[in-house]
Parts: structure tokens; sequence; C-alpha cells
């Protein structure tokens, strides 16, 4: 397996974390106000020159080799009801969606199925493309990804449960189906530190529109650049917010700068974050809550061929009890293991279904 060292989490586009990618990125979401789903003509740009280049067909994305592992059913897979079966998972190319994968993946190999892993795929429309085309069988997806960059809808369903339904049945004409989601949630937040936390007693952004007002001069923001423009980004979040951020506050940084900076919380005091990243709790950051629920929902869910579904209909059974035990708590630990401590996707993967008890070692 190829090392992947600390990779960004971005569910909403092309690239790593629920926000944007490595790559090109396209955060978990797609098309939107007037930068669609982060850059979405370059996106589309880029996969119209990925399928060309690759033509999608039987042979995949990127090579793939077996998953080896000698797991065993533990309270899932009882009676290997996938037996003879060979299945191909498939993810993006950062942190949290690799090791997603890798989960998918050992419960599929548990369960008494050859697996083979093309994980690690780069940008969520190759992605995407690998499982529709039955390049691969599975990946999870993001709800906020799947409605906005890939259906093409510009405002989100700021309902969880109506986002993924809604994601679900559009996407059974394109021969995809969306399984139950978690409530792992990678969107956007903004975060700062324990000491600013404490000083200025903000918990929500309501709180932070209130302390603009009062304090100006207390509310320095540290952003990406694309954050900074995007409609579902900081422009998008004042205007809902009622905020009117002086242009001298902002500070563009990449995102491995702004976790320094918003911990150090000098040349900012508020930083942008995305909710499942393993550095936030590494750092002892706190999260403002978005409590007029502006952030889209980026809920991680099984995204699978249809034609696999339909000869493997037990898969669904297979997924629901892993897929539940995810949310952000778990995603955080996750992500750090490997962003933070440098461990392997796979195995952080592996280790966490054996402590759950879904699988354990041969």
């Amino acid at each position: 397996m190829a090392p992947y060292g600390a990779l960004r989490h971005d569910p909403k586009g092309m690239g790593g974390g629920a926000p944007w990618g490595n790559l090109p990125a396209v955060a978990e979401g797609g098309t939107w106000g007037t930068a669609p789903v982060r850059r979405r003509s370059v996106v589309l740009a880029l996969a119209g020159a990925l399928l060309a280049a690759v033509g999608l067909s039987g042979c995949g994305l990127v090579s793939g080799s077996p998953m080896t592992d000698d797991v065993k059913p533990g309270t899932v897979g009882r009676g290997e009801p996938l037996k003879g079966a060979q299945l191909t998972v498939t993810s993006k190319e950062f942190t949290e969606n690799i090791i997603l994968g890798q989960i998918m993946g050992l419960i599929f190999k548990a369960a008494g199925a050859t697996v083979i892993d093309k994980t690690n795929i780069q940008g969520t429309i190759g992605a995407r493309e690998a499982v529709r085309t039955g390049a691969a069988d599975g990946m999870y997806e993001y709800t906020g990804t799947g409605w906005i960059t890939h259906l093409g809808h510009e405002k989100p369903i700021p309902d969880e449960q109506k986002q993924w339904e809604a994601v679900r049945d559009a996407d059974r004409a394109n021969g995809l189906v969306w399984l139950p989601q978690s409530t792992l949630n990678n969107t956007y937040a903004l975060a700062l530190n324990p000491a600013n936390a404490k000083k200025y007693g903000v918990k929500t952004l309501s709180d932070l529109a209130a302390l603009l007002k009062k304090d100006p001069d207390a509310v320095t923001l540290c952003v990406e650049n694309e954050f900074a423009t995007r409609n579902d980004g900081l422009p998008g979040m004042a205007k809902a917010y009622g905020m009117s951020i002086p242009p001298g506050n902002i500070r563009k940084m990449s995102a491995g700068v702004i976790y320094t900076q918003t911990v150090k919380g000098t040349a900012c005091t508020f930083g942008e974050v995305y909710t499942t990243d393993g550095r936030i709790k590494a750092m002892g950051l706190t999260v403002l809550a978005d409590d007029k629920h502006f952030f889209p929902n980026y809920n991680a869910a099984p995204e699978m061929n249809a034609a696999t579904m339909k000869k493997y209909p037990q898969i669904a059974g297979l997924l629901a009890p892993v897929t539940k035990a995810l949310d952000n708590t778990v995603a955080q630990q996750l992500n750090r293991k490997v962003d933070v401590d440098g461990e392997d996707p796979h195995e952080v993967a592996k280790e966490w279904l054996i402590e759950k008890g879904f699988i354990r070692e041969g």
C-alpha cells in the first residue's frame, strides 16, 4: 500500500476533506453560487480529460491489489454471505475517505469476498465514475457532494435525512444505490484556541456575529483562498449571520498553516476547519456551532453500483451497523491516527473494526 502521509480532508469535492481536495478539489460539494463546487468548470474539464484518458472500462482508474488480511466475521458477516464474490472498493485520495474505503473492503473480506483495493483515486469525479461504471463496486461518498457536485444542485437541503433521501432518489437513474448514511458530517466550521474561547465566550456563529458588532478588532479570520470567495464559504456565512467583516481582518493561507495559526491565536482568532479533522482535538481547538445551519451537510454514506447491489443485496445489511457507528468523534480519532500520528489508513480501519467487534483476526 502506498504511503499516504497527512492528506487533506475534503469531502466536498475533488480532493480531501469536508471541503476541498488535494487536487484539485471539490469540497464534498458541488456547484455553488458563482464558483460551483469548488471550481465546477475546472472539475468537469478535468473529469472529461480523465475519462477520455482512462476510458473507465473494466480496467478501472488505478491499479488495484487484493486485500490479503486474514479476517473473519465478528458481529458482522456471520455465515460469510459474500463467499465466492469478488468485489472492488474505491475512495478519493484524502485520509478520511481512504479509511472509509478500507473499512468497506475489510467488511466484505470478513464476509467471505475476495476484495480488490482501488482506494486513493484522485478526485471525486473519478471515484464516482469508477462505481457508476462498475470498475469498482462501492465507496463511501458524502451526501452534499452527491447533491451539489454530482447532481448539479446549487442549494443544499438543510435536513440531513431529507438531503440523503433526495440524493438516493435522484441517483437511481445513474445506476447508483445510496445506502443509509452515517452521522459523520464532514463540513465547514470555524474554531479557536482554548484561551480565546475563554476570553471571548463565543460558542456559536451567532455569538461570533455579536462579537464582531461589539468588538470588530477581536474577529480576525484565517481561511483558505477558496473559502474566502465561495458562496458556500465565508461570503455566504457572513450574509446568513449578518456579519460585516472588515477585509483587513481576513488572512488567507493554506489549510495546514490555518491550524497552526489558530492554535497560536495571534495572526487570527478564528480559523476555518473541517469538522472531522483529527487536528481539532489534537490541538485542543473549540469548534463554533453553526446554529443557523448554513453550511451544507456532508454525511458519509455507502454509494454502491446498482448491478452489484442487485447481485449481492446482503451488502446493505453488512454495512448498516458499521455506517451507523461512524460519527464525527470516531472520524476525528481515526483521521488523527493517520494525519497526526502517521499510521497507515488500512491498519487504522482494521484496528477500529476489530475493536468494535465487527470483524476479528483470523
